[in-house]
């Protein structure tokens, strides 16, 4: 986790937040993953008539249509890939 500043730190130390170092990348943002998915899901529905209009609605269904298992399945996976990442020294990783 990052944070802005040492008082912020401070904060989440004091808190118990445990810390742990997270490499930069996009593949290691649960928010990335969810994205591309909903993004396919979108394209598959895209047709020659399809509207702007046609493309934000089925982006907002789609999105609210995230089921909370995937939601979690993303966010528990999130600690062994990064520490993957991070042994692995920035590189590829079997995820």
């Amino acid at each position: 986790m990052r944070f802005c500043n040492q008082w912020q730190s401070h904060i989440a130390t004091s808190l118990g937040v445990e810390r742990t170092e997270w490499p930069c990348s996009p593949d290691l943002k649960p928010v990335e993953h969810l994205w591309d998915q909903r993004g396919c899901a979108v394209r598959a529905k895209v047709t020659n008539t399809t509207t702007l209009a046609d493309l934000r609605r089925m982006l907002v269904e789609e999105w609210d249509a995230i089921p909370q298992r995937c939601m979690s399945q993303l966010t528990t996976g999130m600690r062994s890939r990064n520490q993957a990442v991070v042994a692995m020294y920035g590189s590829s990783t079997c995820y």
